[in-house]
């Protein structure tokens, strides 16, 4: 097979025509040729740094089946979300599953099962774990590792598990969010050599001048980009580019290919900028993965121009797998595994006592992870604290999915919903069942659809419900990923009618119950301060 393109030379840092001669899978020639108005730009693939796929909440199968269409040809993927969902089977799943399309996943051991001691999640990545999927070929690097506390002051199990790694002469992916000067260098000494956490530009800095590269991550909920893109202008060789979490309306429209283009829209040299989309990435993890190098795996975009990156077709393995925005991977049966053993709630299993009307409150910020700790004021009715829709102070709630125990409650601020309630079974990282609301009963209605279908992501308002299903762990579909996509734009428009102006209301709500980013936030077993890593009165004292 003859490929022929404006061949992008990332060494050289220059484009020129070439035909590209294609055999087996692999780049056998590279030849110039005379320039043709009409040839695409021949680019290496897009590869995103660091992405949980479950957040797609499409199996991997089906999520290689839509980054394809971007020009993704590789991910650096850590499946932590189901692994704290089914253990050492939904790893096993992961990888059995992305393993039947022509995509290149990278998977991680997860460092973080459960994330910590103060939430109840449905498996277990202890030691011995980590020692028998790092021995797996499968297994490429040593998954974020959220326990910065344990990391710095040298917690046995966490650094067992970061020895095991080292052992094998695999990476060790950070997360280690705001953490600057010596409790940063402490972190990095021990082992972290990745961090896609930072939210400004001199945490990010302070971490390159330790040695670490940093992911700038563009999700749906969480959003760097801006913040730290000007660091490639001295850092190229530092940076890559990654989502994290990613939903699925958003990866129907883009992936990676949208951060090049924003990066050139400011810019930024293109060589720079596919250094750190497609190169870096390859260098820090070891991956197999083609650099349009005589010899190389035949993995590669075209595109139309270096600017929008609009891609005409996208090979791996010298397969072509998307021409001109339709997918050409086809789908699989997929499987479903899960673990949900909660019964339907009443409405007043979400009902609060009323110890005052002072309280903390979560407050959400759109486009952020981190929930700065604020004080709030409820309405008491009948003995009861309630939320007080004026100063949009609503009530959240966590309900544990792997035992049938009583919801842990409390209020959040700026979810801005003025009826009804949502809730869903994606809630990083233990993922119980999470859900904010105007009222009890709608509460109440939300959860217990999630409970009906074991798994997915609700709204009601009055005689209205609507859910997304998701069976697989209760955080993936086995649909076709576009369906998946159409589904979720129809309930996220649906939250946003009912008064949300968060961006991406379902995201925003996932991390509500995340405790390693800080302040303040919620989870089965109550509200937990993320700095302090203990747990928090409700109720303010007067």
């Amino acid at each position: 097979m003859i490929i022929e393109g404006r061949l992008a030379d990332l060494v050289q840092r220059k484009i020129y025509p070439v035909a590209m001669r294609i055999e087996n899978q692999i780049i056998e020639e590279i030849r110039s040729i005379s320039d043709k108005k009409e040839l695409p730009y021949l680019l290496p693939g897009f590869i995103d740094a660091h992405v949980h796929v479950e957040s797609s909440m499409l199996v991997p199968s089906e999520f290689a089946r839509l980054a394809v269409v971007h020009g993704t040809v590789a991910t650096i993927s850590d499946p932590h979300e189901i692994a704290n969902v089914c253990g050492m089977e939904g790893v096993d799943y992961m990888i059995e599953n992305g393993n039947q399309v022509p995509f290149k996943f990278y998977f991680g051991a997860p460092s973080c099962v459960p994330a910590t001691p103060f939430e109840t999640a449905g498996g277990e990545i202890d030691a011995s774990a980590i020692e028998k999927l790092m021995s797996r070929p499968e297994i490429h690097y040593l998954a974020e590792m959220m326990n910065w506390p344990g990391t710095v002051n040298q917690d046995p199990l966490v650094m067992e598990k970061i020895r095991i790694a080292q052992k094998y002469g695999k990476p060790i992916d950070g997360h280690a969010p705001g953490l600057q000067g010596e409790l940063a260098e402490k972190y990095v000494k021990a082992g972290p050599s990745t961090d896609h956490e930072c939210f400004t530009y001199k945490e990010a800095l302070g971490k390159i001048k330790l040695g670490m590269k940093i992911a700038i991550r563009e999700g749906s909920a969480a959003k760097n980009f801006d913040a730290l893109i000007d660091l490639i202008d001295e850092y190229p060789e530092m940076l890559m580019f990654c989502s994290d979490d990613k939903h699925p309306d958003s990866l129907a429209v883009s992936h990676i290919n949208a951060l090049a283009a924003r990066a050139i829209a400011k810019g930024k040299d293109i060589f720079d900028v596919l250094k750190v989309a497609c190169l870096n990435p390859i260098s820090h993890y070891g991956l197999n993965v083609g650099q349009l190098r005589k010899g190389d795996p035949a993995d590669f975009i075209l595109v139309e121009d270096l600017k929008d990156f609009r891609v005409r077709a996208t090979y791996i393995m010298g397969e072509k797998v998307a021409e001109n925005g339709k997918t050409l991977i086809p789908r699989i049966k997929n499987e479903v595994i899960n673990n949900f053993h909660t019964s339907f709630k009443s409405p007043e299993d979400f009902q609060i006592p009323a110890k005052g009307s002072k309280v903390r409150v979560i407050e959400a910020l759109d486009g952020q992870l981190i929930t700065p700790e604020i004080e709030g004021e409820v309405l008491i009715r009948d003995g009861f604290a309630v939320a007080n829709l004026e100063k949009d102070i609503l009530k959240i709630a966590v309900v544990n999915r792997y035992q049938d125990l009583t919801p842990a409650v409390a209020f959040i601020k700026n979810f801005g919903l003025k009826t009804g309630a949502i809730a869903s079974s994606v809630g990083h990282d233990s993922h119980n069942i999470i859900a904010v609301g105007v009222d009890d009963q709608s509460i109440s209605r939300a959860v217990n659809l999630i409970i009906e279908a074991k798994g997915g992501v609700s709204a009601v308002v009055g005689t209205q419900e609507e859910i997304l299903p998701l069976p697989v762990g209760g955080i993936m579909s086995t649909k076709d990923g576009y369906v998946v996509a159409a589904a979720y734009t129809r309930i996220d428009h649906m939250a946003k009618e009912m008064g949300s102006t968060l961006g991406s209301p379902f995201m925003t709500l996932s991390f509500m119950a995340l405790l390693v980013i800080p302040d303040l936030k919620l989870s089965d077993k109550g509200l937990f301060d993320g700095q302090k890593f203990a747990f928090r009165n409700l109720f303010i004292a007067l």
